[in-house]
C-alpha cells in the first residue's frame, strides 16, 4: 500500500533502546500480528515463500511521518537490504542510507510490474550497474554516486570520516589549537 509511515513499520510502543538491534521483530507489528501476538496468516511477511527475503517491494512515499531512525533499523534487522519503491519521505530514504539499506527508487510503472511478477520470479539487484534484473527485464535506477559508494564498501558516514584518519592525526600536529587544549 501507498503511504506506509514509520508508525506501521516499528509502531511506538517498541521504541524503548537506542541500539540498533532488536527491532526486526517488531517490524510491521500491528499488520504481522493479531492482538493476541499470533502471526496473521493474510500478511505478506508471514508467507513461508517471503521469509528471510532481502528485498522489500513497497509503494509510493514509503517511510512518511516521523523521522525515526529506529523503522530503518528494525527493516535492517529484520533481515531486508534493499527497498524498492516509487518513491521514498526524504528522512526515511535519508536514513535508509546512513544504515546501509539500499532505497530504490523506480517508476510506479516499473513497481507495478514487480509486483505482478513478485509470487513467481526471483529479483537480481547489482549495485554497481544499478539495475534490477527479473526475468530477463533490466529495470535502471539512479543514485547519488556517493552513497553508492558508501554502500560498495561498506561504509557509513564515520567509516568515510576514519579512511582520512591519518590525514587528520597529520593535521592536528601540524596545526596549533586555537582553543588551548
Amino acid at each position: 500500500m501507498a503511504n506506509v509511515d514509520t508508525d506501521q513499520i516499528i509502531p511506538k510502543q517498541f521504541l524503548k533502546s537506542v541500539q540498533r538491534t532488536g527491532y526486526g521483530k517488531y517490524l510491521f507489528y500491528n499488520w504481522r500480528f493479531d492482538i493476541d501476538g499470533k502471526p496473521r496468516s493474510d500478511f505478506v511477511l508471514n508467507d513461508p515463500r517471503f521469509q528471510r527475503r532481502e528485498i522489500l517491494l513497497a509503494r509510493s512515499n514509503f517511510g512518511s511521518g516521523s523521522s525515526r531512525e529506529h523503522a530503518a533499523w528494525a527493516i535492517l534487522d529484520y533481515g531486508f537490504k534493499v527497498i524498492i519503491a516509487s518513491s521514498f519521505a526524504d528522512i526515511f530514504y535519508d536514513n535508509c542510507f546512513k544504515n546501509g539499506i539500499l532505497a530504490i527508487n523506480l517508476s510506479e510503472t516499473e513497481v507495478d510490474y514487480l509486483f505482478s511478477v513478485a509470487y513467481d520470479q526471483e529479483f537480481e539487484i547489482n549495485l554497481a550497474l544499478q539495475t534490477v534484473t527479473v526475468n530477463r527485464r533490466v529495470l535502471s535506477f539512479v543514485l547519488d554516486p556517493s552513497r553508492k559508494r558508501k554502500l560498495l564498501e561498506g561504509l557509513d558516514d564515520i567509516g568515510i570520516t576514519l579512511k582520512f584518519e591519518s590525514q587528520i592525526a597529520d593535521y592536528e600536529k601540524r596545526s596549533p589549537n586555537p582553543l588551548g587544549y
